[in-house]
């Protein structure tokens, strides 16, 4: 396993006014279906203590959920990923799975974006949110490493954030895959640390 604390070993400081926490995908079908069992608990926990030190520090706290209409109109047939969700019930806003993990839910005011893609930013008002409330780093955590946090990361790289991914606040069902993206692909557009690093270290 690479060591997280060998890549980046220094942390510059943050502005908890123009910082957001985006939690991406952690609804209870997604963590069901995408989070190895053995991965649950300390993910769960990882987040849970970041969320708990972004409130306490009054950082934007902002949460990203897959969920579609009901009949799927915003799946393309010719989208082969999605196309295999528009046969199931399992992200309809009705359906329990599709709310987020109780751990990690969100508070009373803090924003929730429905997305209908991989990516946060495509077809979202993610960065409207994140620009009207002068954001200019982003810390995100969530699943999977190698799908939705790749893709929000780079969109937000390409959109001119700074970037930090706790690497211990995401997961993907293959964890060679999970080291190999942080530390080759993330890493050269975020500073990938810990959450435990990340909360002792990093405020101005």
């Amino acid at each position: 396993m690479i060591d997280l604390l060998a890549v980046h070993e220094k942390l510059e400081p943050i502005n908890p006014a123009s910082t957001a926490l985006v939690l991406l995908d952690l609804q209870k079908v997604c963590i069901e279906q995408w989070v190895p069992e053995e991965n649950r608990i300390t993910l769960l926990k990882n987040v849970s203590n970041l969320l708990a030190w972004a409130r306490k520090l009054q950082l934007s706290v902002i949460h990203v959920k897959v969920a579609f209409r009901e009949g799927y109109p915003e799946i393309s047939s010719s989208n082969k990923l999605f196309s295999e969700l528009a046969a199931s019930d399992l992200f309809l806003p009705s359906s329990p799975g599709c709310d987020f993990h109780e751990a990690v839910k969100p508070n009373c005011g803090e924003p929730t974006v429905e997305k209908h893609r991989v990516g946060a930013f495509t077809g979202t008002d993610l960065d409207m949110i994140l620009r009207s409330r002068g954001i200019r780093t982003i810390i995100f955590g969530g699943i999977t490493t190698t799908g939705a946090l790749l893709s929000a990361v780079r969109q937000a790289f390409d959109l001119d954030y700074k970037l930090i991914v706790p690497g211990d606040c995401c997961v993907d069902p293959d964890n060679e895959l999970h080291e190999i993206v942080l530390n080759r692909i993330v890493a050269v557009h975020a500073t990938v640390t810990t959450a435990n690093r990340l909360t002792a270290d990093s405020i101005t």
